[in-house]
């Protein structure tokens, strides 16, 4: 009985605190946590704050990015590559916001490419919400195959303690691979969803408007990073990022190139690399801002930081609530989803996908399923294979980038349907997330 009205009061605290936001969602699971303990009498979980601290370092960083305009660096390319190659934008546009997502960490970097696709789009004459949905799905499916992205690292640092422990790159390797192999599968069913502009009643009637053709063709309000003039400094930031990341790309495909460190049992062994990413984070933000001559005020008032901010408390929030319900009640749950999962190993992609979708946020749904599974028996490579599965949140076109891609897109071909579930976001989505969990589970049996 307890364990029932448990889980409704956990689904019901995700539900309700996910209108409020990511900060809300951490005040909610509060509520919800006082049930658990002053009501039904549970022991207390403990908090991820091994995975807190990665994110905050991850934050910070992208932080000193952002504000050194080295991120404006990597946006001012991808802008170029796309219009040089005009005609095969509801391809390259997906690619290149996951491929930016990949290097960043961040799906956010989608926002300054919308005009940019919408532009190309509509002077090619080729339907809007074709490269424009595939390219924001694409943008956050870039998060679970980014040794940036918060996803992962926490990922990482729950994994470092299982019997067969597995690093950033044995990760990526599978994740990055996995995830393109999505990102092509939407890009090419994309080519000829909806009907030609030509062919487009809806389209033509609003066209038929002088005023109303004039907002739709013209130019795109947004200033052209290709032809913007940047700063030495920001170009300076932009590679001591990438060298950073490819730092940690070597380490975790080296370890034995780290520090040897003792155990708990006083036996020396490398450094995991959950601290090495922090301590590698934070380094990598210290040399831009040395370098760079950037403002710490700055990156405290910058939107990657504020978000990466507010995604520190929810997953506090929402990981300690979840940690407390389900330790209490993993005995029993052990027992059967265990027997569920085994038999039906695909169930687990669907329970984090799912969850992925309540909490709104693919590093709040590994923090809560991945402990879970481990403990009920999952094979932490099947854990790895389905890492696209933490993207669920496109199902209800709720998402920022989602929202924006439906505001940039002038044409109104990008919406939201009648029945709203029937919206530009879902086909492309689901076709994303189970050919890249196919794709990944595919892989894991290749090559472990």
């Amino acid at each position: 009985m307890f364990i029932l009205l448990g889980f409704i009061v956990l689904i019901a605290c995700l539900v309700v605190g996910v209108r409020q936001g990511g900060l809300g969602l951490a005040a909610v699971s509060g509520i919800g946590l006082i049930i658990f303990i002053f009501g039904m009498g549970l022991k207390p979980g403990n908090p991820p704050v091994d995975v807190m601290l990665t994110i905050m370092a991850v934050v910070t960083c992208s932080g000193f990015l952002q504000a050194s305009k080295g991120l404006d660096v990597m946006l001012k390319y991808a802008e170029i590559f796309l219009r040089n190659n005009p005609r095969y934008i509801t391809i390259l546009a997906p690619i290149t916001t996951w491929l930016l997502t990949v290097v960043c960490g961040t799906g956010h970097v989608v926002y300054a490419m919308f005009p940019v696709i919408y532009d190309i789009a509509i002077k090619q004459n080729i339907r809007p919400e074709r490269p424009m949905a595939a390219a924001s799905v694409a943008s956050q499916m870039g998060v679970c195959a980014s040794p940036a992205s918060v996803a992962v690292v926490s990922a990482v640092a729950i994994l470092a303690a299982t019997a067969q422990p597995f690093g950033v790159m044995q990760i990526l390797a599978i994740s990055i691979p996995a995830s393109l192999c999505g990102v092509i599968a939407t890009g090419l069913w994309s080519l000829h969803r909806g009907k030609e502009l030509e062919k487009d009643p809806e389209f033509l009637a609003m066209i038929a408007d002088p005023e109303k053709k004039a907002f739709v063709y013209g130019e795109s309000a947004e200033e052209s990073l290709a032809h913007k003039s940047l700063p030495t400094a920001a170009y300076k930031a932009a590679g001591i990022f990438l060298l950073g990341i490819l730092a940690i790309a070597i380490f975790g495909s080296f370890p034995e190139l780290l520090p040897q460190v003792p155990n708990a049992k006083g036996v020396s062994k490398p450094l995991s690399m959950t601290p090495t990413i922090q301590l590698l984070m934070l380094a990598i933000a210290t040399a831009i801002m040395l370098a760079c001559k950037v403002s710490a005020s700055q990156v405290a008032t910058s939107s990657v930081f504020k978000s990466g901010m507010v995604a520190i408390v929810s997953v506090y929030g929402v990981a300690w609530m979840a940690e407390t319900y389900f330790g209490a009640y993993m005995p029993i749950m052990k027992k059967t989803l265990s027997e569920v999962v085994l038999t039906y190993p695909w169930m687990y992609a669907v329970v984090l996908f799912l969850v992925s979708k309540l909490i709104n946020s693919q590093a709040a749904a590994v923090t809560v399923i991945v402990p879970m599974a481990l403990n009920v028996g999952v094979d932490p490579l099947l854990i790895v294979a389905f890492m696209p599965a933490c993207y669920g949140y496109f199902v209800l076109p709720t998402y920022p980038s989602d929202l924006a891609c439906i505001g940039f897109d002038r044409s109104g071909t990008t919406k939201i349907g009648a029945y709203v579930i029937n919206h530009s976001f879902i086909m492309p989505g689901l076709i994303g997330v189970a050919t890249s969990c196919l794709s990944g589970y595919l892989l894991v049996h290749m090559f472990y």
